[in-house]
């Protein structure tokens, strides 16, 4: 496995499977989008083995095996050992060389395997501070993980920013999956949230929501209020960045924005059926993020 094929590989797992983030990935030079590609790749696997559909004991092993490879990344990226221990496996040898060459941050990675690893235990939470716990696990470390890819002039200021936008990402997400992680037995929403509003999220023999259409309604656009605040934080980083790093963030934050709007302002749509952007709407972002027109 050549490091030349392995950012390849990587390359064509952004392609197939990361459908709003390809737009904004595209748009950086050639050598960080390679190391961008092997964050993502890495990533995805980690994402890939909490929401898979095998038994939880399997998935915590994966996750473990997961884990033993974030080490023989940073093994091998800080000289103490060679490639040969990467297996031949192309994300892993992509990762490793990214590393070399970006001060990624390897052990945002280890975050990431803890929020996937609650997300198997089948995690609840009470508070917004308990889901914000975990939305930085899952999400602020990939901005964390991405911030070490595009470089940042103040790179202290910058991570907190780059957090908060993973935060706003993965609300939006919350939000856009709400029906689908409920029949899968999964709540986001904290608790405290539910009551407040008085709504329990169950789901009908037909899978529909039980609780009362406005409570519901009201419940989404609150929600989408506290996304729009974590958007708002976020993206003061964009300044901190060089132009190509920023219309790469711009595009990604500008798509899941938009998302985010089209749930706000439909909620009873987003609530029946998982809400996305087409495509030309998508390459309208990244343009505008790139030539650096305001949305």
């Amino acid at each position: 496995m050549t490091v030349p094929s392995a950012y390849q590989h990587c390359e064509q797992i952004v392609r197939g499977q990361a459908r709003n983030f390809c737009y904004g990935i595209m748009l950086m030079p050639p050598p960080k989008r390679r190391a961008l590609s092997a964050v993502y790749a890495f990533a995805r696997r980690i994402d890939d083995i909490g929401d898979g559909d095998e038994p939880a004991e399997r998935r915590l092993v994966l996750l473990a095996q997961a884990r033993w490879q974030l080490e023989a990344v940073r093994n091998v990226s800080h000289g103490c050992a060679g490639t040969g221990d990467l297996d031949g496996d192309p994300v892993l040898v992509a990762l490793a060389d990214a590393a070399t060459r970006h001060p990624i941050p390897l052990s945002a990675f280890a975050e990431l395997i803890d929020g996937c690893e609650s997300d198997v235990r089948g995690a609840e939470y009470a508070t917004f501070e308990d889901l914000l716990q975990y939305c930085r696990r899952v999400a602020g470390s990939v901005g964390r993980l991405s911030l070490g890819v595009f470089g940042a002039a103040r790179p202290r200021e910058a991570a907190p920013l780059a957090d908060a936008l993973g935060v706003a990402l993965q609300l939006t997400n919350i939000l856009r999956d709400l029906r689908e992680d409920r029949a899968g037995g999964r709540v986001y929403l904290p608790a405290e949230d539910l009551a407040r509003f008085g709504c329990t999220l169950d789901l009908d023999g037909a899978g529909r929501f039980t609780d009362p259409p406005d409570r519901l309604r009201e419940l989404v656009r609150f929600e989408a209020t506290r996304a729009r605040a974590w958007y708002e934080t976020g993206l003061r980083l964009l300044p901190m960045l060089d132009r190509r790093s920023a219309a790469c963030t711009g595009a990604m934050a500008g798509i899941y924005r938009r998302l985010l709007e089209r749930i706000a302002d439909r909620p009873e749509t987003a609530l029946h059926a998982r809400m996305s952007l087409p495509t030309w709407q998508k390459a309208m972002v990244a343009t505008r993020a790139l030539t650096g027109v305001k949305r």
